[in-house]
């Protein structure tokens, strides 16, 4: 059973990750959710990928109440509150970095313990351990792009009557970020979170507006 903003997230996605890396062919892992949706075909999502020289998990130090104000102090020694970290659950990893997930075994149990609701742990646990063991190979971003502007708990849903291309334009416009050190704006590979009865208009669209 997977509950959510609870370990079992995390324990389901090392789970998943194990399984992938059965197949020694697997380089990179993404994680998506059945309401996330491609924003360009398979070639220009390899070869982004591929090409990368981080991989992405979004990573950062949030002081407010929703970062810092969840840390619990008796995670120390193994994680600080200068090392704590916030990033979305939505990651893309290499192969060793996956490996360094499902071994884990000196973060997990602080974790386990000490970050629980009101403390999400899906979106502290992997940002905040790989940040301190391997923070050079981290882009500190998600390629996965979501409106949280309706504020709450969880971001916006998006059904049949937002299906239009001035919806999909604000996606692809005003984006900048940095790939291999060097500006871009293409950013986000992925977007969410798309309800089902948006399937039909989405199939509709996707030729004008992605390309596929």
């Amino acid at each position: 059973m997977v509950e959510w903003g609870k370990m079992s997230m995390c324990e389901a996605e090392r789970r998943l990750l194990a399984n992938a890396l059965l197949d020694i062919s697997n380089e990179w892992f993404i994680l998506l959710s059945e309401s996330c949706i491609p924003l360009y075909n398979f070639s220009v999502i390899y070869h982004y990928i591929s090409r990368s020289n981080h991989s992405f998990m979004e990573s950062y130090d949030d002081p407010g109440p929703y970062g810092r104000g969840r840390y619990d102090s008796r995670m120390e020694p193994e994680v600080t509150l200068g090392q704590w970290r916030k990033g979305s659950q939505w990651f893309e990893v290499n192969r060793m970095l996956a490996v360094n997930i499902i071994e884990d075994n000196k973060y997990y149990p602080k974790f386990k313990e000490f970050c629980q609701p009101a403390c999400y742990v899906d979106e502290h646990y992997f940002t905040t351990m790989l940040t301190i063991q391997v923070p050079h190979l981290l882009a500190n971003r998600t390629l996965t792009w979501t409106d949280w502007s309706r504020g709450g708990a969880h971001p916006a849903t998006f059904g049949k009557d937002d299906m239009t291309e001035a919806f999909f334009q604000k996606i692809f416009e005003g984006q900048a970020c940095l790939y291999n050190g060097q500006p871009t704006s293409l950013c986000f590979l992925f977007a969410r979170k798309f309800a089902p009865n948006a399937l039909d208009p989405l199939l509709e669209l996707a030729p004008k507006v992605f390309g596929f």
